[in-house]
């Protein structure tokens, strides 16, 4: 059986919709364009790198091409028992799985992009991943920058992200580095998954108690838990307690072998998802779709 897979901030890249544009799932961006009074085409096809590094930009962006590859696979007759999504990819995944509508997804994506965009212009920040270290050491290393850096995303073994204030993410990374890690900066536009991100609450809990979530039809595993979720009533709080907390990714995906699951399909650009797979859970089978070459080729 097959999980798909949703990746989020950060795998957004210039004219990542060009592949798509004039293929019948196109129609996706004119939903979420009409949802969010929003030009998402041109987002997708003509923004620049900056411009899609705003968050309030990255997020819609990353949703809704998210959509579009999701409507093009289920057309080309792909069937899934499980999703997951990265951060945003979430979303995404609740739509995949029938716990969310589209149109409803976009409102939330909306409401989540403009709020942590102010957030994050409130109390600036920033991501680096540490590459070559456990969790204990990037923990260590994020004590030492004095309470201004936190373990954002466990990704895959010795591939973790550290977020904080853009002073106390380079003392984590110095850390890091004396540790024998590796550090790469990320190009996105705030500290997500911590506490820099706790002026978005308000605003996110309070479009979340008005979603009309319903019961999925797959399992979702989600971020906060890395355990699965079908029933309407959980994601209200599972997406709320998303805002500040790490995103376990790596115990997610190791979950899904005791679903059923013996594939993982990415849904989105890049393939950044389907790597961590490989190094998380080398067993599972994996195939990327970010193009509709990819899907045709998935297709014979």
């Amino acid at each position: 059986m097959d999980a798909v897979v949703f990746p989020g901030q950060g795998s957004q890249k210039p004219g990542m919709g060009a592949p798509w544009a004039g293929t019948p799932a196109w129609r996706a961006v004119g939903l979420v364009s009409d949802v969010l009074s929003r030009d998402v085409a041109t987002l997708l096809l003509d923004a620049d790198a900056a411009t899609l590094q705003a968050t309030r930009n990255a997020q819609v962006a990353s949703f809704a091409l998210g959509l579009v590859i999701l409507d093009a696979a289920r057309a080309a007759g792909l069937t899934w028992s499980a999703a997951a999504g990265h951060s945003l990819g979430e979303y995404t995944a609740l739509v995949a799985a029938g716990s969310l509508g589209a149109e409803d997804a976009a409102r939330l994506v909306g409401e989540r992009a403009e709020a942590m965009q102010a957030a994050a212009d409130d109390r600036p920040g920033t991501m680096a991943a540490v590459l070559g270290l456990d969790a204990d050491a990037v923990q260590a290393s994020c004590d030492a920058a004095g309470g201004e850096a936190w373990m954002a995303n466990d990704n895959a073994p010795g591939q973790i992200v550290v977020a904080g204030t853009h002073t106390g993410v380079a003392a984590a990374g110095a850390a890091a580095k004396e540790r024998g890690g590796k550090v790469m900066a990320l190009a996105v536009g705030g500290a997500f998954h911590t506490p820099l991100m706790a002026g978005a609450q308000g605003r996110l809990d309070a479009a979340l108690a008005g979603a009309p979530f319903a019961d999925a039809g797959a399992e979702v595993v989600a971020n906060v838990d890395a355990a699965p979720h079908r029933a309407a009533g959980d994601w209200g709080r599972l997406l709320s307690a998303q805002l500040c907390r790490p995103v376990r990714w790596r115990e997610a995906v190791l979950a899904l072998p005791g679903l059923g699951v013996n594939r993982v399909v990415e849904l989105g650009p890049g393939g950044v998802l389907s790597g961590m797979v490989k190094r998380i859970a080398p067993d599972l089978g994996r195939l990327a779709i970010g193009t509709p070459d990819d899907l045709a080729a998935a297709a014979v």
